[in-house]
């Protein structure tokens, strides 16, 4: 089951670039939450309790409050207009952007997913906390009343309808992908036996 996680984590990553690079804030988005929500939970699953787990071998400093602050950062980061206007015109810059995105979201899932029901239950909180922000994060972007990002839509869209769009790509995939992956851990808590005195 592992080994078929971290296939899929990596067989999605190329095409999380992909849509990065094309055109509009649709692909921005659809890129950014395939490599955030979607691969980085499947290769951090995969790596799991393995050499590479960074939770493992960093448990002191990988943990899922921090990660959740780190992603938090990533994310809102990236999204301001000067920043998101260096990625959309530049190449190198957009992969570093990608790059960061993946690696944020890696160290969050790999914490979450992290054994102990401690950093379980810490994790639920900290998957809530990301929800919650992505879920702000894509309300703002979507609902704006004005376009935030007008050179995104490469004359090939209404830059507002374009980026109201891209709002709701991050609100679907990345709010939901980490609400229910609170809501997944705090199922395994709670069907965890209570320690017997």
């Amino acid at each position: 089951m592992k080994r078929v996680s971290l296939i899929a984590g990596l067989v999605l990553l190329p095409l999380g670039w992909l849509a990065a690079a094309q055109a509009g804030m649709v692909g921005h988005m659809a890129g950014h939450m395939i490599a955030v929500a979607v691969a980085a939970p499947l290769v951090a699953f995969g790596l799991t309790d393995s050499a590479y787990d960074p939770a493992r071998r960093w448990p002191h400093v990988v943990t899922p409050l921090a990660m959740s602050l780190v992603e938090l950062a990533t994310v809102w980061g990236w999204h301001l207009p000067a920043l998101r206007m260096l990625a959309d015109s530049n190449m190198a810059a957009m992969i570093v952007e990608q790059a960061m995105f993946l690696a944020a979201g890696w160290l969050l899932w790999a914490a979450v997913l992290g054994t102990g029901s401690d950093r379980r239950a810490a994790g639920v909180g900290a998957l809530l906390l990301t929800s919650m922000h992505m879920t702000l994060l894509g309300a703002l972007i979507g609902l704006a009343p004005r376009p935030l990002y007008p050179a995104m839509a490469h004359g090939h869209h209404d830059p507002l309808a374009d980026q109201q769009l891209g709002g709701v790509v991050m609100l679907l995939i990345g709010a939901a992908s980490y609400f229910l992956g609170g809501l997944a851990l705090l199922a395994t808590l709670l069907r965890q036996p209570e320690p017997q005195p």
